[in-house]
């Protein structure tokens, strides 16, 4: 709105009609940034870069982010090319120039930058390869980037677990707390009574209890953890998140003694997957109950029922552990206590908390991009991929248990992903080697070669853990696949 005085002109601009100019001008900006796609030098030995961009003889245009990467080895004290290219995902360049910074790899170093071709010249001197590993493979540098974005107006969060998951056979195991949800209501539950421990994590243990003469299990936060306890109550406390393949939410308690706060559940008489799983082999029949009774929970999870405000979740710490087994050989999800919803019952979508703290998520089950620090900030959906990379993960920790695939020998012992290939000492470091650089995964074994399911079997998996996430299945297909075996 415009107003003019006859003797001193001024402008009156309405505040509504001003932010809708602010919009546009931003809008301009980002749809003018989305036509200037970045040119980097290209020179690889490993095809998968090929897929960043458009490759033109020794160049390339990045399609999926601003970023040159420039990775060399040094050789007799000088730097030899091993790869230029564009970002395989969208990533955070702050230098205009390729800055040499130590590569996890030794003797290997690397750099992005974010003008054209940066990547073909490197600014380096021996006392690079010195200080300690601060790429953006780092918990400070994943900081780093969370400052950074939401500098960009977007707000998101990658996080990962350094020290290995150590084996056991506990049942509960329960994870630590990432999430970010609305606002929920109070449900309380009277007449719990604690009896023994079932798992202990960092910000909550688990117990077996007895509430009014039934078994319940009861997961017990300190008073001075409530706004944990909050974010995974919320989950629980969606619209329409009462499903065969999720745990029943029974309500919530308070300790009147020292003000513990609980999350009543109900009791899985086996524990988690992952403990059924050390302890039992299982028929072909059941192998596949429990396989697509899981996939069902996550298909479930991840859906959106826009006229019945049921909001698709993200759990982002998929594992047997966060999977429990009821005695009908079902399975059902729990620990929602790092999942994200990605809209609210009113419509709104977003991404997760304003917090940045760095949480301790399962590492044997982080797929490929959030090992990388590889953010696609355009799309809600690599949170959900992420789930399906878990998922394929698990499908082969069960069948890896199955009896009938190993006719005439002995089933293998429960492993994690990834134990059977880098040993029980499943670092970070080794990890993001395996499955990122070299592009591994769980390894095959000879014996269902001979098996008449074993090509669809194998087809499944990769196309739960493949590399690029836009490839992975939904988790209602991984049940269609199910079905068919």
């Amino acid at each position: 709105m415009f107003t003019f005085h006859s003797k001193k002109p001024y402008l009156v601009i309405n505040s509504g009609f001003f932010f809708l100019i602010l919009e546009f001008l931003f809008m301009l900006m980002v749809h003018q940034s989305l036509l200037e796609k970045r040119l980097c030098v290209y020179q690889v030995t490993d095809s998968k870069y090929s897929s960043a961009g458009n490759v033109s003889g020794s160049e390339q245009l990045c399609d999926k982010t601003d970023c040159c990467l420039a990775i060399f080895q040094i050789i007799n004290g000088q730097p030899k090319v091993d790869t230029l290219a564009c970002g395989i995902a969208n990533m955070v360049c702050p230098d205009a120039t390729c800055r040499a910074k130590p590569h996890f790899i030794d003797p290997y170093i690397q750099c992005t930058c974010r003008t054209d071709l940066c990547n073909g010249k490197i600014t380096w001197s021996p006392e690079t390869e010195q200080p300690p590993v601060t790429q953006h493979y780092t918990a400070a540098s994943f900081k780093i980037l969370n400052t950074y974005v939401c500098l960009k107006f977007f707000i998101f969060d990658v996080y990962f677990l350094e020290d290995p998951l150590q084996p056991s056979c506990h049942d509960y195991n329960v994870q630590p707390l990432c999430s970010c949800q609305i606002k929920a209501s109070e449900n309380q539950i009277p007449d719990i009574v604690l009896q023994e421990v079932l798992g202990q994590g960092h910000f909550a243990s688990v117990y077996q209890a007895k509430q009014r003469g039934s078994v319940v299990a009861v997961k017990v936060y300190p008073a001075n953890w409530k706004h944990m306890f909050i974010k995974e109550k919320e989950v629980y406390e969606l619209p329409l998140m009462k499903h065969e393949g999720i745990v029943k939410f029974l309500g919530t308690g308070r300790k009147p003694d020292n003000g513990s706060l609980l999350i009543v559940l109900q009791y899985a008489e086996y524990g988690s997957l992952h403990s059924f799983l050390c302890k039992h082999t299982s028929s072909w029949m059941l192998s596949m109950k429990l396989c697509q009774t899981l996939s069902e929970g996550l298909s479930y999870l991840h859906s959106d029922h826009h006229s019945m405000h049921k909001p698709p979740v993200a759990h982002r710490d998929l594992s047997s552990s966060n999977v429990l087994v009821r005695a009908d050989w079902t399975c059902v999800l729990s620990d929602f206590g790092s999942a994200t919803i990605l809209r609210s019952c009113s419509g709104h979508r977003f991404w997760q908390d304003h917090t940045t703290n760095m949480q301790f998520c399962t590492l044997n089950y982080m797929s490929p991009e959030i090992l990388e620090g590889s953010v696609n900030l355009s799309s809600s959906s690599y949170l959900l991929q992420g789930d399906i990379y878990a998922l394929g993960l698990i499908l082969w920790e069960v069948w890896m248990r199955c009896s009938d695939l190993f006719p005439g020998g002995a089933v293998p012992q429960h492993l994690l992903p990834y134990e059977l290939e880098l040993e029980a000492n499943v670092t970070f470091e080794r990890l993001i080697l395996y499955v990122s650089e070299m592009d591994r995964r769980p390894s095959i074994p000879e014996n269902w070669k001979a098996l008449p399911q074993v090509f669809i079997m194998k087809e499944l998996l990769t196309d739960c853990w493949d590399s690029d996430t836009d490839a992975r299945l939904t988790a209602a297909c991984v049940v269609d696949r199910l079905i068919s075996l």
